[in-house]
């Protein structure tokens, strides 16, 4: 009976596990999905410091996001599976309220929010 060391074991361990990795890998692919967009004015320039919020509607867990100097926000790792709506804040105004529908199958969402400052 032939003998293994521990060391040995290990490494044989160690290449099963490896070669199994890369099958399990593209079976759990990554399909969340990613908002983005622009807070605007009523003639389409940015809004920079707007406060952008989103709110899954399954859970009614609230995410803000403040817009960057171009106006831009980001929300990315979304449930593909779950309804969002998004609307944006600056100084005491909102904008209207967009949904983003679990129907929706894109993996990128991009909606512009737009807020009256007059």
């Amino acid at each position: 009976m032939r003998k293994y060391s521990v060391l040995s074991l290990v490494l044989f361990l160690a290449v099963v596990a490896g070669a199994a990795a890369p099958g399990y890998a593209k079976d759990k692919e990554d399909n969340s999905r990613t908002l983005t967009g622009r807070v605007t004015d009523e003639h389409d320039g940015p809004l920079p410091n707007a406060v952008v919020y989103l709110n899954n509607t399954r859970t009614n867990v609230v995410k803000s996001y403040i817009a960057g100097q171009d106006g831009s926000y980001r929300f990315p790792a979304l449930s593909p599976n779950v309804d969002y709506e998004v609307y944006a804040q600056f100084n005491g105004r909102k904008s209207d309220t967009k949904a983003v529908s679990h129907f929706d199958s894109r993996q990128q969402v991009n909606i512009n929010l737009r807020i009256d400052t007059k």
